[in-house]
């Protein structure tokens, strides 16, 4: 992470300036005016400093100095959010968006998000479920990635009927990197991580473990990794194991920015195009 300095304006002509006070709440979609960095607040450092991260998942830290960011193109000074929010005030999602408080959710669009299995999908859900409710986004599963192209086929993609997949292990030479390269087409796209499987994308420390045994190749990834870390390694104990490590998910930040980033990806190429 790199320091990045205030804005460079004229402190004369700063003074002269009124910026209105904005408060940065976790989750607020932010530019930092001088560098053109866009992400979401996800902390304050000790100080008058805040950090972004953007949709990729690269985070960096700026003063809060006044005037120095935007929010939806208006230039503002940024400051701590008070102790307490009243009653209607600003509230973040998991995903680490504004919550738009009674906003129902909306019809769903024709455009879809695709997703290999049920741990990607209920991964998504429990994060992402409220930003795709309000867009109208339906997440489906594949259940296995070999029956993406006789899905994209009978799906008949279009401008106004997009389709995102997520894919795992999404590596060069890697038979999901063939199968997305089978289905090329200006309104599918296919994101995804380098890991083996969902799971992988939690960040270790959530379960409290350093970091996520190897597996050989040829082994059952999942069974591998319950016997490393001494978990049942039965089809009970996975499912059991895959339970507690979904609801030790709270938000994005729990998550690998390769998965925040393939995510963000597709919820903006599939809403893009709709009004």
């Amino acid at each position: 992470m790199t320091w990045e300095p205030g804005d460079i304006l004229d402190f004369d002509r700063r003074a002269r300036t009124i910026y209105p006070p904005f408060e940065a709440v976790v989750g607020l979609a932010v530019t930092h005016r001088a560098s053109g960095f866009s992400g979401k607040v996800i902390r304050f450092d000790p100080g008058d400093a805040l950090v972004l991260r953007s949709p990729i998942g690269s985070e960096r830290l700026f003063a809060l100095v006044p005037g120095a960011f935007a929010v939806d193109g208006k230039a503002v000074s940024l400051v701590r959010p008070r102790a307490t929010v009243a009653t209607g005030g600003r509230k973040s999602t998991a995903s680490g968006s504004v919550a738009m408080l009674g906003r129902r959710a909306q019809v769903a669009r024709a455009s879809r998000i695709l997703v290999e299995g049920v741990h990607d999908a209920e991964l998504v859900e429990k994060v992402w479920g409220d930003d795709l409710r309000a867009v109208g986004v339906v997440v489906e599963r594949l259940d296995g990635l070999d029956h993406l192209p006789d899905v994209v086929d009978a799906f008949r993609p279009g401008a106004d009927a997009r389709l995102g997949v997520l894919v795992d292990h999404l590596v060069a030479g890697s038979k999901e990197a063939r199968l997305a390269a089978s289905v090329r087409d200006p309104n599918v796209l296919v994101t995804g991580t380098p890991f083996v499987d969902v799971w992988q994308a939690v960040r270790p420390k959530v379960v409290g473990i350093d970091a996520w045994p190897s597996v050989p190749m040829g082994e059952s990834w999942k069974e591998g990794i319950c016997c490393r870390i001494g978990v049942d390694a039965s089809a009970h104990g996975q499912r059991a194991f895959w339970r507690r490590l979904l609801s030790s998910v709270s938000s994005y930040a729990d998550l690998e920015p390769s998965l925040v980033g393939a995510v963000e990806r597709l919820i903006d190429f599939v809403t893009e195009t709709e009004g």
